[in-house]
């Protein structure tokens, strides 16, 4: 018996949300596409205003080939989509959507057949002392004010932590004309060097991330392997930075800093539809469960890229399209089988390459050992790593849900999204588990801040 295919909704319109509906327009559905940003095209393939002056080949360099067949994609479909931009999805329940749109802030309810969610991923955050400071950006939030604003976060820049996008966002500031002081790497020139097998098997990304750093050091950025951030030093301002090699302490001079350690799943909307988690070891986190050909645990919501597991651009691609073949074949649309199969074998190729990178940029494990007790963890809310580990001591806390019902953290602004990583490092180490044994925080509506009078009921009369 055929199955009535409703009009599909897409949630994210980055590479991923864009090739998903892409595919379901081309076999005859209008699907609606609901984006944060302004302009479709994601984190990486980040759109500026439409009169904005500066080429593709500056904005996006080796990628701008890319990120203008994935911007062509999305711009030919609007006739045969329904797309909303500045719209956030910040709760759902009940098969729909509750979406914000941000230009005249109001709320509205989308409902829901089947359900694509390709929420993209944010940067990992381990704070050091003094990131709280203004001047201090995580590296994505560098690389959005460059790509859609045109501007650098200071003149003379720290790039810090690990990961491939610590070399491309140093890159691109530099190319930018910005002066990088130091680009600062917790992963030692041996993990990378060991993992060099396994990065080659996708020969053209390997390739370029060697040619950024060849660039780095030909125009004499230092760049140091091994290197942990003590502290970020200012006042009013960042105005320089202490790491520490080969056991001593070095400092810097600069007036921002730019960090972060790899990326993260944004897990929050599958987590509010009642998708099953499972730990990931490879990514060091609770992930929502999906098969193969991105079918998630909840009948009629599929999982697509990076919001699912941190793959990489070309995967998210190839992710979207696939779960769409998915979706219309579960719903007896004729699709073509070898292509879905295509995709998957080259999804799973590029597994291989993941642990390669997780291999030469290792998450720093011994984080929440150095972490000093006066560091703010919870920034929204002002908690300390010292806080937590005293609510371990006296409460015997040995999961996240509970700990943040004794200090709040995770309670703030955020939601828990900046600080649950490194939260759940602290109460790891403190009690000697696992970290994938403390849990993680539970999924809260809403998913990012939206006006409060937004969620008084409609009927609800305002007091004179």
């Amino acid at each position: 018996m055929t199955r009535p295919v409703l009009q599909p909704v897409v949630v994210g319109a980055g590479p991923a949300g864009i090739r998903a509906a892409q595919t379901l327009a081309a076999h005859g559905l209008r699907p609606i596409v609901i984006d944060e940003a302004a302009r479709a095209g994601g984190q990486i393939y980040r759109r500026p205003p439409a009169h904005f002056k500066r080429t593709p080949q500056r904005l996006y360099g080796t990628e701008a080939g890319r990120a203008i067949a994935v911007h062509a994609a999305i711009d030919d479909l609007q006739d045969r989509i329904d797309h909303r931009p500045d719209s956030l999805v910040w709760s759902a329940q009940d098969q729909q959507l509750d979406v914000l749109h941000g230009p005249t802030q109001t709320t509205r309810t989308v409902p829901y057949g089947q359900l694509i969610v390709a929420t993209g991923a944010t940067d990992r955050v381990l704070p050091v002392p003094g990131w709280t400071l203004p001047g201090v950006y995580t590296l994505g939030g560098a690389q959005v004010a460059l790509k859609f604003q045109g501007c650098a976060i200071g003149s003379r820049v720290v790039f810090m932590g690990t990961g491939p996008l610590l070399y491309l966002v140093a890159y691109q500031y530099a190319k930018a004309g910005v002066k990088v002081a130091a680009v600062l790497d917790t992963a030692r020139f041996v993990d990378q060097l060991a993992a060099v097998p396994a990065m080659l098997r996708q020969p053209a990304v390997f390739a370029k991330g060697v040619t950024y750093i060849a660039w780095l050091r030909a125009h004499g950025v230092a760049l140091r392997s091994g290197a942990r951030p003590v502290r970020i030093l200012g006042e009013e301002r960042v105005r320089s930075v202490v790491w520490a090699e080969g056991g001593r302490e070095h400092t810097i001079d600069c007036d921002a800093v730019g960090f972060g350690y790899a990326l993260r799943s944004e897990t929050q909307l599958a987590d509010l539809l009642g998708c099953r988690f499972a730990y990931a070891p490879m990514h060091r986190a609770h992930l929502p469960e999906r098969d193969a050909a991105g079918r998630s645990s909840v009948p009629g919501v599929y999982l697509a890229g990076d919001g699912a597991g941190i793959m990489g651009a070309d995967a998210a691609e190839w992710a979207g399209e696939l779960t769409a073949l998915t979706l219309l074949a579960d719903h007896s649309v004729g699709v073509d089988t070898q292509r879905a199969r295509v995709l998957q074998q080259k999804l799973e190729k590029l597994s291989g390459f993941r642990a390669g990178l997780e291999r030469a940029f290792p998450f720093p494990e011994d984080w929440a050992a150095q972490a000093p007790d006066e560091l703010v963890v919870c920034r929204c809310e002002n908690v300390t790593a010292g806080e937590l580990r005293r609510a371990v001591a006296d409460s015997g806390a040995d999961e996240m849900n509970r700990l943040k019902a004794l200090t709040r953290v995770g309670m703030g602004r955020c939601q828990g999204r900046m600080c649950g990583v490194a939260a759940a490092e602290i109460l790891a180490h403190a009690t000697g588990q696992p970290v994938q044994q403390v849990g993680r925080f539970r999924g809260q509506a809403p998913i990012k801040p939206i006006p409060i009078h937004l969620l008084r009921p409609a009927d609800e009369e305002v007091a004179a």
